[in-house]
């Protein structure tokens, strides 16, 4: 039996999970919740990559991070997930210079249980495709992108994207930020 994937439309689902949030002692570890976001008031871009110590997944990460400011000044919460351990990703994060300074939380769903619930599992190894969430403050997926495992994502695609959600206006085709929108 196949997961059907959470789109478009759909609430969000709860969690609380345990995220990498530094690689400084003490300060390594911070769960995270569904709350932390609703209660803000501000969107969400979630992105699941397969595994750690890969290799396209730190392309990404590390793209993701360069962008950081980008998702902050448009009020929107970035987080990373992967169904490794907390534990995994702290050692990756010290292990891989490009992930070393990441401003955003690296997500552990060790339990694999979030990843289930938005279908996004892979049959074989249950490890997640690389899919992309975008969720608006009330808590409802606005866009979904889900990319093979061996496939990287386009980071600039996601920010287009967002922008032009939170237009909240009818954009044409390949619309950037400052275009003009359509009158209905």
């Amino acid at each position: 039996m196949k997961n059907q994937i959470l789109s478009v439309g759909s609430v969000f689902p709860e969690f609380k999970k345990q995220a990498v949030v530094s690689v400084e002692k003490g300060k390594e570890f911070y769960e995270i919740s569904s709350e932390d976001h609703r209660n803000g008031g501000k969107w969400l871009v979630m992105f699941w990559w397969p595994k750690d110590f890969t290799f396209v997944c730190p392309t990404e990460i590390a793209e993701f991070n360069k962008k950081y400011a980008d998702f902050s000044d448009r009020d929107t919460m970035l987080i990373g997930a992967s169904t490794d351990s907390e534990y995994v990703h702290l050692a990756w994060r010290k292990d891989h210079e490009d992930l070393k300074g990441l401003r955003f939380p690296m997500l552990a769903d060790t339990s694999k249980s979030l990843a289930q619930e938005l279908g996004i599992l892979e049959a074989n190894e249950k490890i997640a495709y690389r899919a992309t969430y975008i969720i608006d403050p009330h808590g409802i997926i606005r866009w979904v992108s889900v990319n093979d495992l061996n496939v990287g994502r386009n980071v600039e695609e996601v920010l287009r994207v967002l922008d032009a959600l939170q237009t909240d206006e009818l954009c044409p085709c390949n619309w950037k930020k400052g275009e003009a929108t359509l009158k209905a």
